[in-house]
């Protein structure tokens, strides 16, 4: 009789078949009582696949504070006067092709001061952001490719307009990994899930699933606090602790674990390793996470510099974040887009106010505790608005604007970025960049370089081809780094 060889015996195989595959059953709920908690947060072991820094890194840590909804750069951080000149009147060239009908110029409603040495121009909404003048970076050329909220939130997050692609957090932790192992190496902050788009903004795609965002809820108990008496830090991140084992007993079963995954000899299992690396995660979170969100350990002169509400608790939990060692941290106002000013700009002031001083806090919060200089701090939304009124749609009061990808602003601070300037500028009337015009993927590849890495090098195999954050653009704003 011929001899028939038997398929190699796997881990995965000794797992479903000792014991009466016991062992799977027990690994699956061990999985399931772990996910949330872990929210397969990145690790710098599994960054086995890019080796090092290409350069010097300027840079360690990104906190990126995302008006999600589209922040109006006329009514910010671009002041036209031509606006107030040709009020009421046609923008030269016709109708501008956005998405809703709109109308004729409208000028800002809102004053502009200039701020600092630099004389940098901040409209009111932001008089506390304008103090930190000398110390940011407007850039006012700033585009993207599409006028709605879901592929533009998608691009600024993760370099493409459609949904499956791994986030800018994602590849800063698979290039770079985490300074602090009994944290995730990227954290996502918003009062509550989900934003427009949800979680592929801030997932790992492709990417080995440990470089996936972990979400954690902002939100106050009261707008008028930062830090309430129900505040428990330990409620912010679902099975944080477990009920039933101790940390010893946790111990042994990630051990034995750990041991049944190494039988057999067999290549390993990305997924299946994976899933360990987010349980040892979650094992060494429940000593540190509930510590670092306990901002009731700050002193009440860090509380008071980033006043009341979600937006505050989220850029203090942020700056905390970074101090531990956690890779990129972003700040998200709320869910849905709050900023969508399409029926009346004026919506802009309740806004600005929520976010104004934690912003300017972040900046002088990273100062006192010795961070700015190796963090970048980004701050802006998925494109800008319009210049003219929208007379169609939910515009009612007709003194909204309509959504514009063509020209908007972003400032950046810290992190080797030259502060109290502006870089690149729209047209007379704010509606379209025309000198130095920047993509989002020159943004991108910007702030890959201060972190030491060539974003044309930060690559990964998938599907038959290399793949990268800036896919095949981005350029490298030298102009704006120290």
């Amino acid at each position: 009789m011929a001899h028939r060889s038997l398929p190699p015996f796997t881990r995965r195989d000794a797992l479903c078949r000792i014991g009466s595959g016991f062992g799977m059953m027990a690994f699956a709920g061990m999985l399931g009582e772990s996910l949330d908690a872990a929210a397969l947060a990145p690790q710098k072991a599994a960054a086995k696949t890019f080796k090092g820094l290409h350069h010097p890194a300027k840079a360690k840590h990104v906190i990126f504070l995302f008006m999600n909804g589209g922040l109006s750069q006329v009514d910010s951080f671009d002041p036209k006067p031509m606006l107030a000149k040709y009020h009421g009147q046609p923008l030269p060239g016709g109708p501008v092709a956005t998405e809703r009908k709109t109308g004729t110029l409208m000028q800002s409603p809102f004053t502009f001061t200039k701020y600092g040495k630099s004389g940098l121009e901040v409209s009111e909404l932001f008089p506390h952001v304008g103090a930190c003048a000398d110390d940011i970076c407007v850039i006012r050329s700033m585009h993207t490719d599409i006028p709605n909220h879901e592929p533009s939130m998608l691009m600024m997050n993760t370099g493409h307009i459609q949904v499956g692609r791994p986030s800018i957090g994602s590849w800063l932790t698979y290039g770079l990994g985490t300074e602090n192992q009994n944290l995730p190496g990227y954290v996502v902050l918003c009062p509550d899930v989900p934003t427009t788009v949800g979680p592929p903004l801030w997932n790992s795609a492709f990417l080995p699933a440990v470089h996936q965002g972990t979400f954690i809820p902002s939100k106050v108990e009261r707008p008028d606090q930062i830090v309430g008496k129900d505040f428990d830090p330990k409620k912010l991140v679902s099975f944080i602790t477990n009920k039933e084992f101790t940390l010893q007993e946790q111990r042994r079963e990630l051990d034995l674990l750990k041991s049944l995954d190494g039988l057999g000899g067999a290549p390993a299992d990305p997924q299946l390793d994976a899933a360990i690396s987010a349980m040892e995660t979650a094992y060494r979170m429940q000593t540190e996470a509930p510590e670092v969100f306990d901002i009731r350990k700050e002193s009440k002169a860090t509380l008071e510099l980033y006043g009341p509400g979600s937006t505050a608790r989220g850029c203090l939990m942020a700056v905390r974040l970074v101090e531990r060692g956690v890779r990129m941290v972003q700040v998200y106002y709320a869910k849905g887009d709050p900023w969508d000013a399409h029926s009346d700009i004026q919506q802009h002031r309740k806004n600005a106010k929520d976010s104004d001083q934690p912003f300017a806090a972040v900046i002088k919060d990273l100062k006192s505790r010795g961070l700015f200089d190796e963090t970048i701090v980004v701050c802006g939304s998925e494109f800008g608005r319009t210049p003219v009124v929208e007379v169609g749609g939910m515009a009612t009061a007709q003194s909204g604007r309509d959504h514009n990808p063509f020209g908007f602003s972003v400032w950046v601070a810290g992190g080797g970025f030259k502060g109290g300037m502006t870089y690149g500028a729209t047209d007379d009337f704010g509606f379209k960049a025309i000198d130095k015009p920047v993509h989002v993927h020159d943004l991108h590849a910007t702030i890959l370089h201060q972190l030491g890495i060539d974003h044309t090098k930060l690559t990964y195999r998938y599907s038959g081809r290399d793949f990268r954050l800036t896919d095949v653009s981005g350029t490298v704003l030298h102009d704006i780094l120290a």
